[in-house]
């Protein structure tokens, strides 16, 4: 009997599919089994839960080392990793036990669907979906228009709701096959087409207490927004360490008119990635998350920058539609502004602390 095939292991499976996952939605369910089998989901779950161990800082690694290969796999991927965190960070023992191995084992699909919440944290905007009390539970009513890991072969996905009964806002997590949940065809994205973007309404469906996240949003949200920003900033280290070595390969001239460019934007984005794992870490950025709005405002310009510099770099080569992956990551750091909250937002929010402060 011959032996078994090797597995291919996750980065060959992503550099060898970078190019479809971001222009062609068809392998979109193929990125979280790949995941789950490259044990990339449960790193920092602990391993009395069945997790992979380690710390939410090894998590921001491993989202970082998925995007230096795929933007669209690590954007599933931070997604995913997040709505873990919101179980791990939920008081209710219950949903945790019902749905963590699931998560882990890739049955289901986490995504996270607070980018509303986050900027209602921020005073951007008011909650878009609502709850009303039944005798069953809750009844909730909303639509979000966009929404990463919406996998058609099964998602869970964490919503805000204010309540009608003027009570404290809670978070659900919403199973796809509850009873008039609809998710939305594939948005019509211009890269990362891959990754399960989607629609969200749900329409009177009725969950009970099982399925709430937090009955109290807001402080739940304060304390788990480091875990959330952090393992999306992971994303722009990943990209913008990519793009870095990428401007170090290139030719010895091309090297040599930017080396000093390149010495300075790869020791930037050491220190931003450092500060990023201990502020996480050792909670400043709880106390203090205008340092983590800053940071991520700062990893966008490393990006933008490090992505110049491979442009220049790779020159005319770079242009080609196999010109070793340097369009595509052009496109992947067209997006890192408009994650939510996007940068726009978060300089606004920054603007109105400062005049705050001054006042």
């Amino acid at each position: 009997m011959n032996p078994p095939a090797p597995l291919v292991s996750l980065a060959d499976w992503l550099d060898f599919h970078a190019e479809a996952l971001d222009t062609d939605p068809s392998l979109a369910a193929g990125v979280l089994p790949q995941l789950v089998q490259g044990r990339a989901v449960g790193v920092g779950v602990p391993h009395s839960l069945g997790g992979a161990g380690g710390t939410i800082a090894d998590a921001i690694d491993t989202v970082a080392a998925v995007a230096q290969r795929s933007l669209t796999a690590a954007f599933v991927l931070w997604g995913r990793r997040t709505f873990i965190e919101y179980v791990l960070q939920s008081d209710n023992e219950s949903l945790r036990a019902g749905t963590l191995p699931r998560l882990l084992s890739g049955e289901i699909a986490g995504a996270t669907g607070l980018s509303n919440a986050m900027k209602y944290l921020s005073n951007i905007e008011a909650l878009q979906m609502h709850a009303t009390r039944h005798a069953d539970g809750f009844a909730l009513t909303g639509a979000l228009p966009w929404i990463t890991n919406l996998r058609r072969e099964g998602f869970i996905a964490a919503a805000a709701f204010d309540h009608d009964d003027g009570s404290s806002p809670s978070i659900f997590a919403i199973p796809h096959d509850a009873p008039s949940v609809e998710r939305s065809d594939d948005l019509d994205l211009i890269g990362m087409r891959a990754s399960n973007t989607a629609a969200l309404t749900v329409s009177g469906t009725v969950l009970d207490e099982r399925h709430r996240i937090t009955a109290d949003a807001r402080n739940w949200l304060v304390r788990v927004r480091p875990s959330f920003l952090g393992l999306q900033c992971g994303m722009s280290v990943g990209l913008a360490r990519r793009a870095l070595n990428a401007t170090a390969q290139a030719g010895v001239t091309s090297r040599e008119s930017i080396r000093e460019e390149l010495a300075g934007l790869e020791s930037a984005l050491a220190e931003q990635t450092v500060a990023l794992k201990q502020g996480v870490l050792d909670g400043a950025f709880f106390e203090r998350p205008a340092a983590l709005f800053e940071l991520r405002i700062g990893l966008a310009d490393t990006v933008t920058r490090a992505l110049s510099l491979e442009v220049q770099a790779t020159g005319g080569r770079g242009y080609l539609r196999n010109g070793g992956g340097t369009a595509r990551r052009v496109r992947e750091a067209s997006f890192i502004p408009i994650l939510t909250p996007s940068l726009v937002q978060l300089k606004a929010q920054l603007a109105s602390q400062r005049l705050v402060s001054a006042a």
